[in-house]
């Protein structure tokens, strides 16, 4: 942890240390994921006199009041003991909803506005943890329950504008055979582009073998955004789902099915982040038909797409269709698994 960052850790262990037993909302503001995970995991270390909780903001219902009353309902919440509530997953809500709703940081913002008075009966320390590009729509959508804010704590993290040459040996090796990769080299991601448009010429993208390529990086810009790495986040995954297109367009022609089931499935994913349900539902149907068919009904993958398409369906509030797939899934998975796997 450089300097900065120490001093401001050091500023945020001592305001929840420093709390009485009343209301002391403190924002965290940190886009990197893995930084986010050791500084939570060190100051839980060291608040030993303090009790320690965590809160995960949900996709379903991305209330902070409904999600810390659920948890104190369920725990046995200390009432003469300094507590601490680190609240996480807000990154995660979709910034988007392309079905005329209302997207899923709105709705949380929204809460947020519309609850403020109610936060005033709890009497612990709730650390909030969020990007600064969320920060920035905290203060303009929710500017009551940002003026109850007591400190607000900035974790610098750099995001890297390359990738790790070891992450795309397969890559480098079509178009530069002769380059010796290591962890600590990085590509910018102006060559990555350059030397995938080098393959392409060289190759022709009709190549079969590109698919391959594509599906490789889809995955590093996935990887990036879910890592906190990203430059760019609505630029980066456009990226994956536009590569994941162009190897479904290869699979297509090369009867390569096993892994065409998995592409779509991959992309109706990120369709499902970004609340394109409508564009994500007849993927999953296509690679759930496919495992189906070229599997048969009794193998994991197929219980997989059938989870997926539940949680679709649970996502859009569709819950009469969901039920029956997700008991599906729990079905085949005993059965394959047997009663006691986690």
């Amino acid at each position: 942890m450089d300097a900065k960052n120490r001093d401001a850790y050091e500023d945020l262990l001592v305001s929840i240390e420093a709390n009485q037993n009343k209301l002391n909302l403190l924002i965290a503001v940190c886009n990197d994921s893995q930084l986010r995970a050791s500084i939570i995991e060190q100051y839980e270390t060291e608040l030993t006199e303090i009790a320690k909780y965590r809160v995960t903001l949900t996709h379903q219902d991305p209330s902070l009041k409904a999600a810390i009353d659920q948890l104190i309902q369920k725990e046995a919440f200390p009432t003469n003991t300094q507590a601490v509530i680190t609240v996480t997953g807000l990154e995660r809500l979709r910034l988007f909803n392309f079905e005329g709703e209302p997207s899923e940081q709105e709705k949380f913002l929204g809460y947020l506005q519309w609850t403020r008075e109610s936060f005033m009966h709890y009497s612990y320390s709730i650390v909030l943890w969020l990007s600064t590009s969320i920060e920035d729509k905290l203060k303009t959508k929710a500017p009551d329950f940002w003026s109850w804010r007591k400190g607000v704590f900035r974790f610098i993290s750099r995001p890297r504008d390359g990738v790790a040459s070891s992450e795309i040996q397969s890559i480098i090796g079509l178009a530069a055979p002769n380059f010796e990769s290591n962890s600590s080299v990085l590509l910018p991601l102006e060559d990555l582009q350059a030397l995938i448009e080098k393959i392409e010429t060289t190759k022709g993208k009709t190549d079969p073998s590109l698919a391959a390529l594509y599906i490789n990086l889809a995955n590093v810009y996935r990887d990036r955004i879910e890592q906190g790495n990203f430059l760019d986040y609505s630029k980066e995954e456009n990226l994956a789902i536009d590569y994941l297109q162009k190897a479904i367009e290869l699979q297509k022609i090369s009867d390569s099915e096993l892994d065409l089931a998995s592409s779509l499935n991959n992309l109706a994913g990120l369709y499902q982040s970004q609340g394109r349900y409508e564009a994500a539902e007849p993927l999953f149907l296509e690679a759930l038909d496919l495992r189906k068919r070229l599997l048969g009904d009794n193998h994991h993958s197929v219980a997989t797409s059938l989870n997926n398409l539940a949680e679709l369906y649970r996502y859009q509030g569709r819950y009469e269709a969901a039920e029956p797939l997700f008991l599906e899934a729990l079905d085949l998975k005993k059965r394959l698994l047997g009663d006691n796997h986690p």
